[in-house]
């Protein structure tokens, strides 16, 4: 697996998708920082705004982005994207410079458009760069610089625009690496184009109709996207409850929920690592049901462990604590069986579905996770209506877990590797 990293055909996109991954987020967290800095009444309405309107892209374009990926050739599609990473940065300068909380929402809605666009060809042009045996390591070690793409650009959105001159270090920074981006993208080995003669449908709502059909007509394709879906409505939820079990049960402060957070997503990079050593190069999802038990189990174990840690108000109470590194490798024990969870249903994905759709294969899959993600939120708020805790919260959803994974382990059971 870490021998495609030297070769051209996947190292440069490899690292094109991270810088993307890096970008996004140092982008998003500064501007959430900076609306709780500078904004004070309404700061917190432009945080609950931020995840929305990053979202709502996927929901609205992702149709168009699949055809796209599928009708031209995807690296220079690649490239499109980065350009347009690069005029949004310069942007967000301008925004990060004035002050302009507004444009810097609108640079965001633009970012989620790009992200739209970008996520389909990134993933339908792997099994143009892989042979069969290196999918799951390609997609292994994809998933993981994405989720320690998010690591470092939290880590560093937050650090840098705090400072005294943090908007202007920000945009700086977010130019760069969307220029380093570029350069990477230009390294990307040319494809085959999937299906040359497809036309394009504008028609947003008609378009996402046939598309969600047509994927529900291959069953390999569709399990594996409800599970994908699925996924990521477990981690939105999860990441939705870390905050208030800070807040309410730990006592904690804003380190703290970045502790969290870093040990969420290393954890599922981790897993997506894993999982290349796991599978030995097959497509097998026999871990799948596997690892769907061990995220409920350790999420349980989070979920008690969290209600009864007591008072940790820092990150120095968290470490020092035995409850609280407890927490910790639960939370990393949690997410790294998600990233093992998620990897194989991706390669389903690529290889099950026809070349000349694969890239619309995997917009439909964006189209459901979003939803399944926005669905999760309006979930977990009501459970928290009802029940005040988030412990429970997640208690809740992982006994929702074991049921999938039930249901899963009967759906896949005649799949081999």
């Amino acid at each position: 697996m870490w021998r495609l990293l030297g070769l051209r055909r996947f190292g440069a996109l490899f690292v094109t998708q991270a810088l993307g991954a890096v970008n996004d987020n140092l982008f998003k967290n500064a501007l959430v920082v900076l609306a709780l800095y500078r904004l004070a009444h309404v700061g917190p309405l432009v945080v609950a705004l931020a995840g929305g309107i990053f979202i709502l892209p996927y929901a609205l374009f992702s149709t168009l982005a699949g055809q796209v990926a599928d009708k031209f050739e995807k690296s220079r599609v690649v490239r499109f994207t980065k350009w347009w990473e690069l005029g949004l940065m310069l942007l967000a300068a301008v925004g990060f410079l004035s002050g302009s909380i507004v444009a810097l929402l609108l640079v965001l809605f633009g970012l989620g458009v790009q992200a739209a666009f970008f996520s389909p060809v990134k993933y339908g042009i792997l099994p143009d760069l892989l042979s069969e045996p290196e999918l799951v390591g390609g997609n292994g070690l994809i998933e993981a610089g994405t989720f320690l793409g998010i690591l470092a650009g939290t880590v560093a959105g937050g650090v840098l625009v705090v400072l005294p001159q943090g908007p202007v270090l920000a945009a700086g920074l977010c130019i760069l690496v969307a220029l380093a981006g570029v350069v990477a993208a230009y390294f990307v080995p040319k494809v085959a184009v999937a299906a040359p003669g497809l036309r394009l449908e504008w028609n947003i709502f008609r378009a996402t109709q046939e598309l969600v059909a047509e994927a529900r007509a291959n069953r390999p394709v569709w399990l594996a996207i409800l599970g994908i879906s699925w996924f990521w409505a477990m981690g939105a939820t999860v990441l939705a409850e870390l905050p208030t079990v800070v807040r309410d049960n730990l006592s904690g402060s804003g380190p703290v929920v970045t502790l969290l957070l870093l040990v969420f997503s290393a954890g599922v990079g981790i897993g997506s690592l894993l999982c290349g050593g796991l599978l030995r190069g097959g497509v097998a999802v026999r871990l799948v049901p596997w690892m769907g038990l061990g995220i409920s189990v350790f999420m349980l174990a989070f979920a008690y462990q969290a209600a009864a840690a007591g008072v940790l108000p820092g990150v120095a109470a968290v470490l020092a604590s035995s409850n609280g590194r407890l927490m910790l490798l639960e939370l990393l024990g949690l997410a790294a069986c998600g990233g093992v969870f998620s990897v194989p249903l991706y390669v389903v994905c690529q290889e099950y579905a026809e070349p000349s759709h694969r890239s619309r294969m995997i917009a439909a899959n964006n189209i459901l996770n979003a939803a399944a993600m926005v669905g999760a939120a309006l979930v977990s708020a009501g459970l928290f209506a009802a029940l005040r805790s988030a412990p429970l919260i997640l208690a809740v959803t992982a006994g929702l877990n074991l049921l999938v994974a039930g249901i899963l382990a009967k759906l896949l059971k005649n799949w081999h590797s």
